[in-house]
C-alpha cells in the first residue's frame, strides 16, 4: 500500500483519501501544499491504484477502510482527521463508522450514500462505459506513476465494477458516525445538494458545505479543471477551519 508523508508531525495528522481511477496527485496535488503547511498530512492510495498493489479481490469501501486503518497501525497512529473525495469520502465514511474511535473528524466530499442521490443517467454511462471513455488527466496521472497500461485497465475495470455493484448505506450505520464532520457538495456535483443536506441531518454532529462548483473543481481536481485558480486555496482555508476549530457537542 503506497502512501507518502508531507508536513510537520505535529497534532492530529490528516489522511487524504483520492477518489475512483485516481492518484494521490490527481485528486489533492493543487492543495496538499497548502494543508502540509500546518500539519502532518498522509496522502494514500486505494488497493491497485496509482503505486499501490492489487490483490485477487474486488475494490470496496469497506475493505478500503479496513487498509486504512491498518496503515494507520503501521504508522502507529491512535487517532486522525480523515479528508476523502468521491469514492475516498465514502471510504473515509466507513473508516468512521467501523472504528469510530480512529476518527476525530471527517471531511466528506462530493459522495453519496445512497443510488437516489445521483441521477439514472450517471448509473447507466458507469455500467456502460469503458477505458476509452475515462478521463485522459486520470489516465495521465496513474500511468505517469505505473506505466502499465494492463494495470491501468484493472483500476478502471474493478473501480466500474464497485460502483455497477454499489449498495445504499444504511441510515442507522450513518447515524452511527461518532466523529464530527464537514459534509461538502458543489452544487452541480454528480450528487445532489439535496442529498449533501439530507447527510447532515443525519450524522448527528455534521456540518454542511454548498459551493458554487462541480465535482472537484472547488479543490483542483485533474479531470475537473486544468486552469489556475485560487479557489482551492480559499475552500482548503474553509476546512482548515472546520478541522482546527474545537470540536463540537453532537446536537
Amino acid at each position: 500500500m503506497y502512501y507518502e508523508v508531507y508536513g510537520e508531525d505535529s497534532g492530529v495528522p490528516l489522511i487524504l483519501l483520492h477518489g475512483g481511477g485516481s492518484t494521490i496527485e490527481s485528486t489533492f496535488g493543487k492543495v496538499i501544499p497548502i494543508l502540509a503547511k500546518s500539519r502532518k498530512v498522509i496522502g494514500v492510495e486505494e488497493q491497485a491504484h496509482g503505486r499501490t498493489s492489487d490483490r485477487n479481490k474486488p475494490i470496496q469501501f469497506n475493505t478500503s477502510a479496513d487498509d486504512v486503518a491498518a496503515l494507520m497501525d503501521y504508522l502507529k497512529i491512535k487517532q486522525a482527521d480523515i479528508f476523502g473525495f468521491s469514492n475516498g469520502a465514502s471510504v473515509g465514511m466507513y473508516v468512521a463508522m467501523k472504528f469510530p474511535e480512529r476518527v476525530r473528524k471527517l471531511v466528506f466530499a462530493s459522495s453519496l450514500t445512497k443510488r437516489s442521490a445521483a441521477p439514472p443517467e450517471l448509473w447507466e454511462f458507469i455500467r456502460k462505459s469503458n477505458l476509452s471513455q475515462m478521463p485522459q488527466p486520470l489516465k495521465d496521472a496513474f500511468l505517469k506513476v505505473n506505466p502499465d497500461p494492463d494495470k491501468l485497465k484493472v483500476m478502471h475495470d474493478k473501480d466500474q465494477e464497485r460502483m455497477n455493484n454499489f449498495k445504499d448505506i444504511n441510515d442507522r450505520e450513518i447515524k452511527s458516525i461518532k466523529a464530527e464532520t464537514l459534509v461538502i457538495s458543489g452544487d452541480r456535483d454528480i450528487a445532489k445538494p439535496e442529498h449533501a443536506v439530507e447527510l447532515s441531518k443525519l450524522i448527528p454532529n455534521a456540518r454542511l458545505m454548498i459551493l458554487p462548483f462541480g465535482h472537484g473543481d472547488y479543490i483542483g481536481e485533474a479531470s475537473a479543471t486544468q486552469k489556475e485558480s485560487r479557489v482551492p486555496e480559499f475552500v482548503i482555508g474553509l476546512i482548515q477551519e472546520f478541522l482546527n476549530g474545537p470540536t463540537l457537542q453532537p446536537r
